[in-house]
């Protein structure tokens, strides 16, 4: 049994660097790029959403100030 073990030979570090990138490149040949029209109506929904999100913190801001100054009044 022992005879078995000794005959498994680890792999060196040269070989597992190989083999890293040969599995880097096999990944890399799986991507699917989106096209130029889908990036760009991706953009302008990131774009959109950003502005919807500024005008409600905005006006969250707004209101929480108001209501503030609303009670520092009252006392």
């Amino acid at each position: 049994m022992a005879d078995k073990k000794a005959d498994k030979k680890k792999p060196g570090f040269f070989a597992k660097i190989g083999k890293y990138f040969r599995d880097v490149k096999g990944e890399f040949k799986k991507i699917v790029w989106p096209s130029r029209k889908q990036v760009l109506n991706n953009v302008a929904v990131v774009l959109t959403m950003v502005v919807i999100f500024a005008v409600a913190t905005w006006g969250l801001d707004l209101l929480f100030a108001f209501l503030r100054d609303l009670l520092l009044k009252l006392f």
